[in-house]
């Protein structure tokens, strides 16, 4: 089976221990029709077979993957509740369980003590709450990433009118600290967004070197590791990359997405201040909200309002089983995806019929079959993925640019500007063990 259904047993002993909470209310009962939702249902199930196989190893493309099973039984549980996280009416025991993960997630990066942090529907809205607070700080500065950031730092820049320039990456796909220099060198930069784990090709942009520059030059560092941010407790990353995560306790904010690599259903971000005192910058009255207690609402650190408590409780359940110890299972599992994309990358470095880029830095592999010209080289790309997906191997394709790609394969005649190349995401601690069954279906492929 490629859907786990075996824990679903454990989901009627949850509600029956919450039910006791309401023991002292009067009797009440919702009515239900079991019959006529049943063939509603099922109904429903048959449309959701119009999905990728998600949960199998096999399906290595994009960032996509289950929840661990007992994120999912959490979520489920709560919902019978259905809790709401802006204010403690709506949500006592989830709203708690939120201030606690969050605590341990910033444990993590280095926060031991004061910060201020909560959790959002997704990294998008964890970064925008970020450069909101940047722009707030330093007014009408610029922001700027690298080339390979997520494309979410431009469009909310525009969205909040905020300047921002794109920074060039260097031959290992980080933000250039040549260029970098010469962009802050201008004194017009406030905020540089430092990616440690890009989505594209899994960069992690040298954040020891960019605390340097900060020596020199005044601006705000926020570390965008939605993706990656988890790698901060693996042990086995190439120099490089483990001196990045070591310092990301100098970050003004970072941001991580639980519903990422830590397991969690969607939506599930989390955005963390270094400063706790940003929180004035969230000051607002709500007089019929923030009522029935004085401890801190989450809704008063926070620019969503309704935000699902579920999630919380996912997460607070997901981190007791899981905790987030560098010698710990969850890590060793991190630490295994990377592993499993080294593993990937090494065939292909070694086959004379691919084009090999960059030594994976977190879990994401890319790589192209060996083509003499680039436009020959996308249009096979195109067709390897296409022709895996009918031989239930799932991967991903991901254009770059053929300016940074020429340097890595001399041969090539760059007749385009962009190039469609594969791409691996390996995120799910079983690839390791799936490495040469994804190997071997992709090269009995017809080319």
């Amino acid at each position: 089976m490629v859907l786990e259904v075996n824990s679903v047993d454990i989901l009627a002993d949850c509600l029956d221990v919450m039910e006791k909470t309401f023991s002292e209310m009067p009797d009440f009962e919702t009515t239900i029709d079991i019959q006529a939702m049943r063939p509603i249902l099922l109904e429903t199930a048959l449309k959701m077979q119009d999905n990728y196989p998600y949960a199998h190893p096999l399906y290595a493309g994009q960032m996509l993957k289950p929840p661990h099973p007992i994120a999912r039984l959490a979520y489920m549980m709560a919902l019978w509740v259905n809790p709401n996280n802006h204010a403690l009416d709506g949500g006592r025991a989830s709203s708690q369980m939120e201030k606690e993960v969050v605590v341990d997630i910033a444990r993590m990066f280095g926060w031991p003590n004061d910060h201020l942090g909560h959790l959002t529907s997704g990294g998008t809205m964890a970064n925008l709450e970020a450069l909101w607070i940047a722009e707030q700080i330093h007014p009408g500065k610029t922001i700027v990433a690298s080339s390979q950031a997520h494309y979410t730092h431009s469009r909310i820049t525009q969205v909040l009118k905020i300047p921002y320039q794109s920074v060039a990456i260097d031959e290992l796909g980080r933000m250039s600290m040549e260029d970098l220099e010469k962009q802050l060198k201008t004194g017009s930069i406030g905020t540089v967004v430092v990616t440690l784990g890009t989505t594209g090709i899994g960069a992690v942009d040298p954040l020891d070197e960019i605390i340097k520059l900060q020596e020199k030059y005044d601006f705000r560092i926020h570390i965008d590791s939605a993706y990656g941010g988890y790698f901060r407790l693996a042990e086995n990353l190439a120099k490089p990359a483990t001196d990045a995560f070591a310092l990301t306790q100098a970050a003004d904010s970072i941001v991580v997405d639980p519903h990422k690599c830590g397991l969690q259903p969607y939506g599930c971000g989390c955005i963390l201040f270094k400063d706790p005192s940003v929180g004035r910058y969230y000051q607002h009255d709500s007089p019929y909200t923030y009522f029935s207690s004085d401890e801190l609402h989450l809704g008063e650190i926070s620019l969503e309002c309704s935000r699902a408590g579920a999630g919380a409780v996912a997460l607070w359940t997901t981190m007791k089983m899981l905790p987030l110890n560098k010698k710990g299972q969850f890590a060793t599992e991190i630490m295994s995806t990377h592993l499993a994309a080294m593993n990937l990358y090494n065939k292909i470095a070694n086959d004379a019929d691919e084009l090999s880029i960059i030594e994976p830095q977190t879990n994401i592999v890319v790589w192209a079959p060996l083509k003499s010209k680039a436009s020959e080289l996308s249009k096979l790309s195109q067709q390897l993925f296409d022709t895996a997906a009918e031989h239930n191997l799932h991967l991903a394709t991901i254009q770059l640019p053929s300016s940074w790609l020429a340097k890595y394969w001399p041969n090539v005649d760059f007749d385009e500007e962009t190039v469609t190349c594969m791409r691996s995401c390996l995120m799910k601690a079983e690839h390791i063990d799936w490495v040469d069954d994804i190997w071997n279906i992709y090269k009995s492929l017809p080319r």
